[in-house]
């Protein structure tokens, strides 16, 4: 899979994309992640990208030729149904939901904001799509753009050591992930739970679901909407409200 990302800071990328497991992926052929320097695409001597709003107010507005030029730039030439995403605050909301849409591109051109954001005519003309990573504002879209890539790729088999790894992740399954312990066994008191060394698979599973569940339960209620749950799961997160009810009745309730 390949990643177009333009910017006007390229080298805030290299050490990100370099490391750990995108590293691995691009080194495996698994992706190709090419960065342009917005600048390069720049108006006159001077390379210009950015001019005051028209109307006045503060702050500095992306210029569309060098982005459209960029963009027009990109070898080879991009497939019509090419995804051309702008990282804006303004955007739909990155989730692991859309991570997987992307995913079924072949090529994704994201495009990295700055200053007071974009004229107009890019999001008209240009781009087919606006992400946001959250409801605040960065300095740039770098970051975004990192998030997206990361999140991807992921996804991708083989890019993770463990086979089942992306699977299982926070907001994979619907759920966040459950509680996970290593070696040592005993570290200043606390024990790792001894259902997790008995080597029972079938019920370590049961036991991680439900950790998951109570996780869930516990920090995104919300999640647990829209997540797929056996009969089996829903009496269980009965068990935990009353558990909850139970610890939160006054003495008054509970005579």
């Amino acid at each position: 899979m390949r990643f177009d990302i333009i910017t006007l800071f390229p080298q805030m990328l290299d050490a990100y994309f370099n490391e750990s497991i995108l590293g691995r992926a691009q080194a495996g052929g698994l992706i190709d992640i090419q960065l342009h320097d917005l600048r390069e695409h720049g108006v006159g001597r001077h390379r210009i990208t950015d001019e005051p709003p028209f109307g006045g107010g503060g702050g500095m507005v992306l210029r569309p030729d060098p982005l459209f030029a960029a963009v027009d730039a990109i070898s080879p030439p991009l497939p019509p149904t090419t995804p051309i995403i702008l990282l804006t605050p303004q955007g739909r909301s990155f989730t692991q939901q859309v991570a997987s849409e992307l995913l079924q591109h072949d090529q994704l051109v994201l495009i990295c904001g700055r200053y007071e954001g974009f004229d107009e005519r890019v999001r008209q003309h240009l781009v087919t799509d606006e992400i946001s990573i959250g409801d605040f504002v960065l300095t740039g879209g770098e970051i975004g753009a990192m998030v997206i890539v990361d999140a991807v790729t992921r996804l991708l088999p083989g890019a993770l050591g463990a086979e089942l790894g992306a699977v299982t992740d926070s907001h994979a399954t619907g759920l966040l992930e459950g509680a996970h312990f290593t070696k040592p066994v005993e570290f200043r008191g606390w024990e790792v739970p001894p259902l997790l060394r008995t080597g029972n698979n079938r019920k370590i599973e049961q036991w991680r679901r439900e950790s998951a569940l109570r996780r869930t339960w516990e920090r995104r209620p919300d999640l647990l909407l829209t997540a797929q749950l056996t009969e089996q799961e829903q009496q269980f997160l009965a068990t935990l409200a009353r558990e909850q009810a139970d610890k939160n009745a006054s003495p008054i309730d509970a005579a």
